[in-house]
């Protein structure tokens, strides 16, 4: 089944960009990240609909900044295809028509109060003001001819405009932040007043035509996919199994940095819950330790663990095709904030850390199917429930693929590994036994490189310092520290301080993303 109803997000380098995406798919239209180099070969191949531009760090002026080409910009036009452009997007609709785009007296962050001057198509049922987000240096002096103005702000005379003609739109504030009054509305209007969509994505669909294009793409092929226990893994995994059944093999490599029991546990959900008829464990816990020995730099580490999980994974994979003959496809986890991290989607994209997972296929000769990849975390959660996954795993605070590797800062030996996995099963289980777990997104432990002193007992100690980090976040691009009752975080100290040995001091980490990211490496 093809999608006719794609609302294409022009990529700016906006911080804000894939929330756009994901607030239109919220509203059950499918959106998809294009660079701002994109062509109309590009965007006719996708069947794109409407257009929303993001807005983005540079000035329009920028010799060097981000342009859609005058042919895409003509595209846009001759097909009547809607573009909603903002901030940036707004400011450079106006100087390609012939505005004039000005430094602001005053940049304007954080939220401010609109008067809307005409209500009948972007803010059709608006009250007269209107409470919004914005964050921008440079504004629109004076509109192109052939466009009005349609709301204003005490320091930005032009807060939006529109242009029936040529069906182009413009917000100088952002709709898709949650700060804005009914921002989710505004885009609404867009979608389905303006550009006469209609709502047709969602998981049950993306479900059905995911398990009908597997089928297809696979054939009478043997698949392979190496699963963790996470979300991600057990998601793609569950959904080939119900695509193809027993025609896959899920091969679980216990590297040794997983927390404390789970090597057990996620043996026993594929063997005895799922009674999957393929499932292989492989201990290599020393051969993974071993490999990172005496390495300190973070992306190093990531790189080894992957090369390492490379080469693990294709010495079973042959064992398995002496059995069963050659493998034709490998299955990744993949979800879209992976792809944006390690920079895949975007050439403006900073490149933030290694995913060993997504270096996979450069080593094998295999197809690679990726069925989450489109997906945000929450996206995949929502396809595991409809496909009757247990609550207790769909909620399962995110685990990266290197496991504790990157949640102990600096060299790694078995004896720090040991004293993270206690110190984290004590924060963890503290929390579920509080009825706390499900009110954060994300919570693990954090063992540094440092040692403090202390007393005990009327000693001196000298050992390490541990971190507790908990934030809340939606999809994993943005994220706030959680807020955990004072009480909770002084229980479990004190139970890692009188539990673990080699630690004697617990602090709790209170950084947003950004600036720093949710792990630590």
């Amino acid at each position: 089944m093809v999608n006719n109803n794609i609302v294409a997000v022009i990529d700016f380098g906006g911080q804000y960009t894939h929330l756009i995406a994901r607030r239109v798919r919220d509203l059950g239209v499918l959106s998809e990240i294009f660079s701002w180099e994109t062509t109309p070969a590009d965007l006719i191949s996708h069947n794109v609909k409407a257009v929303i531009f993001s807005g983005g760090p540079n000035s329009v002026y920028d010799k060097n900044g981000p342009k859609i080409s005058s042919e895409t910009m003509s595209f846009f036009e001759k097909e009547k295809i809607p573009v909603l452009g903002l901030c940036y997007g707004l400011q450079f609709i106006s100087l390609y028509y012939g505005g004039k785009v000005i430094p602001g007296k005053k940049r304007e962050y954080g939220n401010t109060i609109m008067q809307i001057s005409d209500k009948s198509h972007l803010f059709k049922n608006f009250d007269d003001e209107c409470n919004v987000w914005m964050s921008h240096g440079d504004k629109v002096a004076e509109l192109p001819e052939g466009f009005k103005t349609t709301a204003s702000s005490e320091n930005c005379e032009i807060a939006a405009f529109e242009n029936l003609d040529k069906m182009l739109f413009g917000l100088q504030f952002h709709p898709e932040v949650v700060h804005t009054e009914n921002g989710t509305q505004l885009i609404a209007n867009f979608l389905f007043d303006i550009a006469k969509l209609v709502k047709n994505w969602s998981m049950e669909s993306y479900i059905e035509e995911q398990i009908q294009q597997i089928r297809d793409e696979v054939g009478d092929n043997r698949v392979i996919i190496g699963v963790s226990g996470g979300v991600d893994s057990t998601v793609s995994a569950i959904l080939m199994h119900k695509s193809i059944g027993d025609k896959l093999h899920c091969v679980f490599v216990d590297h040794g940095f997983m927390r404390k029991d789970e090597p057990e546990e996620v043996e026993r959900f594929f063997r005895e819950d799922l009674n999957f008829k393929y499932f292989y464990k492989i201990n290599a816990q020393k051969d993974f330790l071993d490999a990172v020995k005496g390495v300190s730099d973070p992306e190093e580490k990531r790189k080894i663990i992957g090369h390492k999980f490379i080469e693990t994974f294709e010495t079973f994979e042959k064992e398995l095709e002496k059995k069963f003959g050659k493998f034709g496809f490998l299955v990744q986890g993949t979800i879209y904030p992976d792809r944006i991290e390690s920079a895949q989607p975007s050439k403006s994209a900073a490149k933030i850390k290694t995913h060993h997972n997504l270096a996979l296929p450069e080593k094998m000769s295999l197809k690679v199917i990726e069925p989450l990849k489109e997906l945000y975390k929450d996206e995949v959660r929502k396809v595991g429930r409809l496909l009757d996954i247990s609550p207790e795993l769909i909620e399962r605070h995110p685990f990266p693929g290197p496991g504790l590797s990157v949640r102990i800062l600096g060299e790694l030996t078995q004896e720090k590994l040991d004293t993270l996995k206690e110190v984290d099963a004590i924060f963890i289980g503290e929390i579920k036994k509080r009825g706390e777990y499900h009110n954060y997104w994300q919570s693990f432990s954090v063992l540094l490189p440092v040692k403090s002193v202390g007393v005990m007992g009327d000693s001196r100690t000298y050992e390490w310092t541990v971190v507790l980090r908990s934030v809340n976040s939606v999809d994993a691009m943005t994220a706030d520290w959680s807020k955990i009752p004072y009480e909770t975080l002084a229980v479990i100290s004190n139970k890692i301080i009188n539990n673990v040995e080699r630690v004697n001091r617990v602090v709790y980490d209170i950084t947003s993303k950004p600036p720093a990211t949710i792990e630590w490496e």
